[in-house]
């Protein structure tokens, strides 16, 4: 790997099918060990029930408030500031139960690959 700046303003916002608007800041096959997504839950949204498989994922909550479902935890309220460890392969949702925009980066290791997506509500 190669020292850089990543400028994530070409980065473009697109649906994801799980529920949210996806942003990729950093993802490339040159810096395997971590993906950067900025994540963005519309009020009222509740996300898939899915996995990771291989991949350890964090969600680093920017700015809105909404409940994390980490596998056979109960649901938590999260805000501002507070990171949600999600060990690969368990299963996993947000919701916004704000009236703004839930935004969070999602932070995975190694990077995140679309194949290691498991959509459980489709199961």
């Amino acid at each position: 790997m190669k020292a850089r700046i990543l400028r994530n303003a070409s980065a473009q916002e697109y649906f994801f099918a799980e529920g949210c608007y996806i942003s990729e800041w950093s993802n490339s096959p040159d810096d395997a060990d971590a993906s950067i997504a900025r994540a963005r839950v519309l009020p009222g949204v509740t996300t898939r029930w899915h996995r990771l498989t291989g991949i350890v994922e964090r969600y680093v909550i920017l700015q809105g408030e909404g409940e994390a479902e980490i596998g056979a935890l109960p649901p938590m309220a999260v805000t501002t500031g507070d990171v949600v460890v999600i060990p690969a392969g368990t299963r996993q949702r947000i919701r916004n139960s704000g009236e703004a925009d839930l935004v969070f980066l999602a932070v995975c290791t190694p990077r995140f690959v679309v194949e290691a997506y498991v959509d459980l509500d489709a199961e």
